[in-house]
């Protein structure tokens, strides 16, 4: 009797989508997205993000600025997170290459959230404690890359279990889980600002809880047994430059998220400063403005978000919804140069916040259709890709200072971000393999 094919058999980037775990020698699998799998991404997202948001835009800045004083708060936040930066540069392709080839019975994937989890969120109950600028450079620096350490192979649970007519839903899913979480995160952490190394530990014990509880509701098949390639250190650094000449699109992806990431945080990283320099807040009052603008652009942000990743799942096209995001974005940016006050920063956020609801989910789906080699390294590619959020973002208070001081004050973060949200838009026009 002729063996009937797996129904759940599908190609994915990273092996194969199967309902049955791979024998041993067998190359690595995935189990086919189950009910629980969608919402726990949610939550999952939600969680990092809210701890990413709730840390960049409320809490380090706070400690800084309550520990070192208004004349040294931009110098400080910009010395630790540029150490930051170079530390974290090549945390996320690094996590994915070596889940790409972890073989455990647990998976590939989930070991290193775990330790992500663990590490992150020990430090976190830490944090807050910390008086001297050295020691929160080197707990932030730790936490930076733990997180990362979680986030890469989170992200790649898109391209391991949903086919490629599925990942608009599933990355609006981990999009809506961004944006849930930016906004609790940011919430929380202005509620619980007057004691900020209680927010960290609240921050950090949530991670550690959600990433336990998301491994063990989404058990991913065992790779133990699993055929591995033997492990080169040459070949396996050589594997992170991807060349521009053979992968174009994937240069092109990367390029584009940089431009657009870098625009936006450089606004971003320093919102909590701008609110009291440029706007005329006390610390207390955009603290408050902080969240307000947050909640403002909550609504447009989740439905776009919603909407996009959907739509372009069903219309089959990617970069015209990029195209749309830039667009909107570039409008929201021009509100505080046309009304320097609280009127003009809210439009933003609301405009904003359609604008990058579109962008999130939709962009992150294009970035598992541009990858080299067939998707055979998706974990290790997906991370290189993600050094394009991580490079702008670390980089953002750096140049926000260098604006301001060398280019005539907070106004010109704009004018900035508007000039490479446009460039971003123009880079995404190269790519071939995505319509």
């Amino acid at each position: 009797m002729t063996a009937q094919p797996d129904p759940a058999l599908d190609i994915a980037p990273t092996g194969l989508i199967r309902s049955t775990p791979p024998a041993p020698g067998e190359p690595p699998a995935s189990p086919p997205a189950r009910r629980a799998l969608l919402p726990s991404m949610l939550v999952a997202a939600l969680t990092l993000f809210a701890t990413y948001g709730g840390l960049i835009a409320i809490l380090l800045p706070t400690q800084i600025q309550l520990l070192f004083g208004d004349e040294q708060k931009e110098a400080n936040l910009a010395i630790v997170t540029t150490v930051s930066f170079v530390f974290t540069l090549f945390a996320q392709p690094i996590a994915g290459a070596f889940s790409d080839r972890t073989r455990s019975r647990f998976g590939r994937r989930s070991p290193w959230m775990v330790l992500g989890a663990l590490v992150g969120g020990i430090l976190l109950f830490g944090m807050g404690s910390l008086t001297d600028l050295v020691w929160i450079t080197v707990f932030w620096v730790v936490i930076q890359v733990a997180l990362n350490f979680l986030q890469a192979p989170l992200t790649t649970i898109t391209a391991d279990r949903f086919p490629r007519s599925q990942r608009g839903g599933a990355s609006a899913m981990i999009g809506l889980g961004t944006q849930l979480g930016m906004t609790v995160g940011i919430m929380v952490a202005s509620a619980l600002a007057a004691q900020f190394g209680v927010a960290y530990s609240v921050f950090g014990g949530a991670v550690i809880v959600v990433t336990l509880l998301f491994v063990l509701i989404n058990r991913d098949w065992s790779s133990k047994d699993a055929a591995v390639d033997p492990f080169r250190w040459g070949a396996f650094f050589r594997s992170f430059w991807v060349n521009p000449r053979r992968h174009p699109d994937f240069f092109w992806a990367f390029t584009a998220r940089f431009l657009l990431i870098l625009g936006y945080f450089v606004v971003s990283t320093y919102q909590l400063y701008l609110l009291q320099q440029y706007i005329g807040l006390s610390l207390g009052e955009a603290q408050g403005a902080v969240l307000t603008l947050t909640l403002v652009a909550f609504v447009p942000t989740l439905l776009a978000i919603a909407l996009s990743g959907w739509w372009s799942d069903k219309v089959g096209r990617r970069k015209v919804f990029i195209y749309v995001a830039s667009a909107i974005m570039v409008v929201g940016l021009a509100m505080p140069l046309i009304m320097p006050d609280m009127t003009g920063m809210i439009l933003m956020s609301i405009i904003n916040g359609v604008g990058f609801g579109l962008y999130m989910s939709v962009d992150a789906a294009l970035m598992t259709e541009v990858l080299p080699s067939e998707g055979t390294a998706a974990g290790k590619d997906l991370g290189i890709l993600n050094v394009a959020t991580n490079i702008p973002q670390a980089l953002s208070p750096s140049i926000a200072l260098l604006i301001i001081s060398a280019m005539g004050g907070y106004a010109m973060l704009f004018v900035f971000a508007i000039v490479f949200v446009i460039l971003a838009a123009i880079a995404t026009a190269p790519i071939k393999g995505v319509r």
